[in-house]
């Protein structure tokens, strides 16, 4: 019986501290929950905050975004060449050009035809062909005609293209950020300013777009610049020394370019020594019109030693004296 009496307090009193403790601790607990919850509401606050201010947090879950790895296992090439052909009639070696780029699968771009003095045609045509039908339609236009100048041209841009494509998956991963920012905005500070922000992401990603399209063009279509010509073109002087007949076309080429400078002086003087000709015959019927006008006076005779004036002999003796002389 005393054992009995003895256990009873004792499980009492054990129920009563668990009892103790499971309420001290469901208390503790929920005291942590709500904590919890008004700290990550605040949380969530500041970093729309951030968000619609700097833009940083969305630029960092771009970053973190997983993207899919671009293909590194063909290389973009840009191919160009340039043909200089003499042929025989440029109408009919411009209707092969056009029908070897179409069965090529290709286009004719820009094109320019001129016609010299003497009526020979020359024209000038841009042709843009697949990257693997290049060589064929290039040897093609080459067997056109006689073959006067070629220029190839390789670059490669396939760094270029992996760098543009990474960004672009980036930006279209940071502008879906910033759409989901704005869904979830509620101030209307936070949603013009998520606006702006979205405009300003969406320009860089159609930027980068047009770029991505410039490359593709541009490696997956190759450019030929075809000239056709019916006269050869003008090639460079060569470097031997001039000889005899040389010499004489350089100096009757001198010679008649100095006649024809004398020539344009002598009709730009021309005028001039008209005027001042016709400037000195007025001046002489001028002047003799004075004289005729105003005749000089005999000028009066000397004195003789004697003080008187010698007298002039008659006329008769004058004749007289001649007649015997």
């Amino acid at each position: 019986m005393r054992t009995r009496s003895s256990v009873r307090p004792v499980q009492v009193l054990a129920g009563i501290l668990l009892a103790a403790a499971l309420a001290l601790a469901g208390c503790t607990g929920a005291d942590d929950a709500s904590s919890s919850s008004d700290a990550g509401g605040d949380n969530k606050a500041v970093q729309e905050d951030a968000a619609g201010a700097a833009g940083a947090e969305d630029s960092e879950s771009g970053a973190k975004a997983p993207t899919k790895a671009p293909d590194l296992s063909a290389n973009r090439i840009i191919r160009t060449a340039s043909l200089t052909v003499q042929v025989k009639d440029v109408p009919t070696a411009l209707d092969e050009a056009r029908t070897t780029t179409a069965n090529a699968g290709g286009f004719v771009g820009d094109e320019t035809t001129t016609r010299d003095e003497k009526g020979n045609e020359r024209t000038r045509v841009v042709l843009r062909v697949p990257t693997e039908r290049y060589d064929e339609v290039l040897a093609d236009m080459e067997g056109t005609g006689k073959l006067l100048e070629r220029t190839a041209k390789a670059q490669d841009v396939t760094d270029q293209v992996v760098d543009v494509e990474s960004r672009i998956q980036t930006q279209r991963a940071s502008v879906a950020r910033i759409r989901e920012l704005m869904d979830q905005a509620t101030k209307l500070s936070d949603v013009v300013t998520l606006e702006g922000e979205l405009s300003s992401r969406q320009a860089d990603l159609e930027s980068l777009l047009a770029q991505q399209a410039s490359l593709k063009d541009r490696t997956s279509l190759a450019t030929i610049t075809l000239t056709l010509s019916e006269t050869p073109v003008k090639q460079a002087e060569k470097d031997d020394d001039p000889g005899f007949l040389d010499a004489l076309t350089g100096g009757w080429n001198a010679f008649v370019t100095m006649l024809r400078w004398i020539a344009v002086a002598f009709g730009a003087i021309l005028p001039f020594a008209v005027g001042a000709a016709l400037l000195l015959v007025l001046w002489a019927l001028w002047v003799r019109l004075l004289r005729s006008r105003f005749p000089r006076r005999p000028a009066p005779a000397a004195a003789s030693p004697t003080g008187t004036l010698p007298v002039a002999p008659p006329v008769r003796e004058q004749e007289e004296g001649r007649e015997q002389d």
